[in-house]
C-alpha cells in the first residue's frame, strides 16, 4: 500500500516543477535567533524589574521596621526615665544636701593642706556660717594644728566657707554645687518630658 501524499505548505513548486521553500533557511534561522534574543532580552528585563521592585519593597520594609524600633526605644526610654524621676529627684533633694553637709569639713581641710606648707606664723581665716562652726573647727584642729581664726558670717549658706590666707582667698561652696546639681537633674527631666512621644 502506498503512503498518501500530503501537500507541503512551506514550499511552492517552481517553474521547472521542483519544490522551492517559501522562506529561505537563512532567513528562517535569523528569525529564530531574533525571536530568541527578543525573548531572552524580555526575560532579563522582567527579572531586573522584579529585582528592583523587590529591593524597593525590602528597603521600604526595613525603613518602616527601623522607624518602629526607634519609636519603641524612645517610648521605653521615656517610660524608664519617668519611672525613676521621683527617686532621682528625691535623692537630689534629700540625700545630696546631707552628703554635702558631711563633706564640708573634709573639703575645707583638703583646701587648707596646700596652704600649710606656705605658712609662717600668719593664721588662716575661715569665714563660715555659725551653724557649721563646731563641726569644721573640730575636724580642722584635730587634723592640722594650724593657727586658725574663725569668723562667723550668718549670711553664708551652710555649705559655704571662705578660706583667707594673706591676700589670697579660696571659696568652698558645696551649697552652690548642690544647687547646680539639683537644677541640672530637674532640667534633664523637664527636657525629657518635653520630647515628642512617638507611638
Amino acid at each position: 500500500m502506498r503512503a498518501p501524499r500530503l501537500e507541503v505548505f512551506d514550499s511552492t513548486i517552481s517553474a521547472d516543477g521542483t519544490p522551492q521553500p517559501l522562506v529561505e533557511l537563512g532567513a528562517l534561522e535569523e528569525a529564530k535567533i531574533a525571536a530568541f534574543e527578543q525573548g531572552y532580552s524580555a526575560g532579563w528585563e522582567d527579572a531586573a524589574n522584579a529585582q528592583q521592585s523587590d529591593q524597593r519593597r525590602i528597603h521600604a520594609d526595613l525603613a518602616r521596621n527601623l522607624q518602629s524600633l526607634a519609636f519603641t526605644f524612645q517610648d521605653a526610654r521615656s517610660h524608664v526615665l519617668q519611672a525613676i524621676r521621683p527617686l532621682i529627684l528625691e535623692m537630689t533633694n534629700r540625700l545630696l544636701p546631707e552628703v554635702a553637709h558631711e563633706a564640708l569639713a573634709p573639703t575645707v581641710l583638703e583646701a587648707l593642706m596646700p596652704l600649710a606648707d606656705k605658712m609662717a606664723e600668719a593664721p588662716i581665716v575661715l569665714v563660715l556660717n555659725p551653724t557649721v562652726r563646731d563641726r569644721i573647727e573640730e575636724v580642722i584642729t584635730q587634723a592640722t594644728g594650724l593657727p586658725i581664726v574663725i569668723e562667723e558670717e550668718p549670711s553664708l549658706g551652710e555649705g559655704q566657707v571662705y578660706i583667707r590666707f594673706g591676700p589670697s582667698e579660696t571659696k568652698v561652696d558645696l551649697t552652690g554645687v548642690t544647687a547646680d546639681i539639683s537644677a541640672a537633674v530637674r532640667t534633664f527631666f523637664s527636657l525629657n518630658a518635653e520630647e515628642p512621644h512617638h507611638g
